[in-house]
């Protein structure tokens, strides 16, 4: 073999090793990125549910009296992924530090999924973001999580 098809032959197996090695490594960051909001289950809250925490008593407080009991929700906390995902009227894709600034003195906040199954067979699913300022919970903003 001649020294030139030594140096091509050499050439395209060094290429053909970083594109592989790209691809592992791109595959292998955007397997990290799933679905922020699986893993989370539907809790059925009516009249009798045993609230957890406070937010949930402010939830089964503020639906109980516009009648909308019983209702399912998914409480995701404070997760920075399922509040990137938030598309709501005020914030979109919003960061905790966007949070901050919105919201001054800011204590604690929430996303949680809200699916109202009404007498006529309607339903109303949204998303709400719960904040928690000067001791007492609020809606920060509605909408919903993106796809």
């Amino acid at each position: 073999m001649s020294k030139l098809a030594r140096i091509l032959l050499i050439f395209l197996a060094v290429d053909i090793l970083v594109v592989a090695v790209y691809f592992l490594v791109k595959g292998a960051r955007s397997g990290k990125g799933g679905d922020p909001t699986k893993g989370y289950e539907w809790v059925t809250m009516d009249a009798y549910y045993q609230p957890v925490s406070e937010l949930e008593e402010f939830i089964k407080t503020s639906y109980g009296e516009q009648g909308f009991l019983p209702l399912q929700f998914r409480n995701y906390g404070q997760s920075s992924a399922v509040l990137r995902k938030f598309r709501g009227a005020k914030l979109v894709g919003a960061g905790k530090s966007v949070l901050e600034m919105t919201f001054q003195g800011l204590e604690d906040w929430a996303i949680v999924d809200i699916w109202i199954k009404g007498e006529e067979g309607r339903e109303i699913r949204r998303s709400v973001l719960y904040v928690l300022t000067d001791n007492a919970w609020k809606v920060g903003d509605s909408g919903r999580l993106a796809d």
